[in-house]
């Protein structure tokens, strides 16, 4: 894309009521236009990396065999009668009438519409196990919208739901998401904690919170340092095997966030293994058994011949607040620093002289060839000053900077910038690309 083509409106100053750094930097890099409170526009580049990050969460979701579906904005509350949930949801639920007097809602989650397909074509245990998924917005009515996207009414949300035949499969079902969840945080670059989560009437201990480690959290996290330093399981699990013990593996490791911090425990831990630090939520699992399935009649045939309520759980990522939050773990005073994985572009090509033949030429040799090679270039093609253009492209957080000025093309070279460390170095053109290529 050439900039002087793009639409990438940055501010020099972030406007006074924004409080924290990822709300500050989205508006000032031009990702988001707040529309009204807590709702936000996803300009060009919010939104390539709003799909990208949803891209990951798509492809680890169909990882664990949980299936895609698309359901609708605007609920029925007759629905959410059924379930019990209508009068007893609060003021957070934006309540509508349509020309027919009919009840709808702007669906704040989806647990009801979702049960209502299942029970609608799903008769047998042997169709069990069944992981439905949404990449959906939701609305819910904040009294306080704050933060940018971290806490806004409107809200882009991954939200699957298992169904299975008792509770032994449903343990199964929640294994395989517990894993996905670490595979999604370790592609977009984050440093994901599970934490215990209060399960709430149901008990047991099948609820966790996904927390990131960034110094700007909003919670406290408590953890085992071993919990913190393991890895991601990586894609070549058996999904469908025995996946307990690569669980227990990290939830035998204590991690809790203040919430639900139990100090004896923590300070029963060897000294050098203890580890405190800041941690912003960006998902929840949680086994809920039959909440749902009961009083809406979500049943199926089990190898008895006997019909049984499934059991169901609900396993949600806030897709848009996860923008927000790499920016809160990566950035510096310069802006945003963009993980690969979700950048908006993969590279930016900066003519600093721009109507110089030379100039103009290697550029757009560099532009092809990286075109060519996959790596979605933005090519800074603008009459503008040098430094204008340092500054807006580290703003937006482009992980590479290919900088082209006529000094560097009488000697052969361009100079490379690799925006999270800042390390320059001046090579030929075709070495430039294949560092860029090779990441």
């Amino acid at each position: 894309m050439r900039l002087s083509r793009y639409f990438m409106p940055t501010l020099r100053e972030a406007p006074a009521d924004a409080q924290i750094v990822s709300h500050r930097l989205m508006l000032r890099a031009g990702l988001i236009r707040q529309e009204a409170a807590g709702i936000y526009a996803w300009l060009p580049l919010g939104l390539k990396v709003l799909k990208k990050i949803e891209q990951v969460v798509r492809e680890e979701m169909n990882r664990a065999g949980a299936v895609e579906i698309l359901m609708p904005t605007l609920q029925l509350a007759d629905l959410w009668r059924e379930s019990g949930r209508y009068d007893d949801y609060g003021e957070e639920m934006l309540r509508i009438k349509d020309r027919h007097e009919r009840d709808l809602l702007y669906g704040p989650t989806a647990e009801e519409v979702v049960t209502d397909i299942f029970r609608s074509y799903v008769k047998s245990y042997k169709d069990l196990p069944m992981n439905l998924y949404n990449i959906q917005w939701k609305f819910r009515d904040e009294r306080r919208p704050r933060f940018g996207v971290m806490r806004g009414r409107e809200f882009l949300m991954k939200d699957a739901y298992s169904f299975d035949i008792d509770e032994a499969a449903a343990r199964r079902s929640y294994n395989r998401m517990f894993l996905a969840y670490l595979n999604v945080y370790a592609r977009l670059g984050l440093k994901a904690i599970p934490v215990k989560a209060d399960p709430g009437p149901i008990g047991g201990d099948m609820s966790h919170e996904f927390m990131i480690l960034a110094e700007t959290g909003e919670s406290e996290v408590f953890a085992h340092r071993d919990l913190v330093e393991m890895g991601a399981p990586g894609p070549d699990i058996d999904w469908f095997g025995d996946l307990e013990a690569e669980v227990s593996r990290r939830t035998s490791l204590y991690a809790a966030s203040d919430e639900m911090h139990d100090a004896a425990r923590f300070e029963a831990m060897p000294e050098g293994k203890r580890m405190t630090a800041r941690g912003i939520e960006v998902g929840h699992i949680f086994y809920f058994g039959e909440k749902y399935s009961a009083p809406m009649g979500a049943k199926v045939t089990g190898p008895d011949g006997k019909d049984v309520n499934v059991q169901m759980g609900s396993y949600g990522v806030g897709v848009s607040r996860l923008a927000g939050a790499i920016i809160e773990a990566s950035h510096d005073d310069a802006g945003i620093i963009w993980p690969a994985s979700v950048a908006p572009f993969g590279a930016a090509v900066l003519n600093l002289r721009v109507g110089d033949a030379g100039c103009d030429e290697v550029c757009e040799q560099a532009y092809r060839a990286l075109t060519d090679a996959g790596i979605d270039p933005l090519y800074d093609d603008r009459d503008d000053r040098p430094g204008a253009k340092f500054a807006a492209t580290d703003l937006v957080g482009i992980p590479w900077q290919l900088i082209v000025g006529p000094k560097g093309v009488a000697d052969g070279v361009v100079e490379l910038k690799r925006r999270a460390t800042g390390e320059r170095q001046s090579l030929p053109l075709d070495a430039a690309l294949k560092a860029i290529v090779n990441g």
